[in-house]
């Protein structure tokens, strides 16, 4: 499985953005989850969307801002990102895996990384 990012970039607070998540290779059976990393800091969950039923799960920092989203003819991944804000800031990073719900926000669990892409909020 590849995962290639897309969709960062540079946006005042308030703004918003919408990265993307390519999948080449098995799609459907996975958990497709982003995870974030600001300088200095470890990587942290930001959303996941399971495999089979489509339920999403949503970090404490970003739930009612962001929306993630599979599209299985696309084979795409995205997050929406609205009302952003400055602690927003990260690399993001997409990621696959086969794993439980009580783990999905373990990047440890995670076999299929992209390779980031980076959003800065700042005005």
């Amino acid at each position: 499985v590849q995962l290639q990012a897309s969709g960062g970039g540079l946006v005042q607070p308030g703004g918003s953005l919408r990265l993307s998540c390519a999948v080449s290779g098995p799609f459907r059976a996975y958990t497709m989850a982003w995870f974030r990393q600001a300088p200095g800091k470890e990587r942290e969950f930001v959303a996941a969307i399971r495999a089979s039923g489509g339920t999403t799960h949503y970090a404490d920092s970003v739930k009612g801002r962001f929306t993630i989203v599979r599209d299985g003819a696309k084979r795409t991944v995205d997050l929406q990102m609205n009302s952003l804000k400055p602690e927003d800031t990260s690399v993001y990073y997409c990621a696959a895996g086969t794993v439980i719900t009580s783990t999905l926000r373990e990047d440890s669990r995670y076999a299929f990384w992209g390779q980031g892409t980076q959003v800065t909020v700042s005005s």
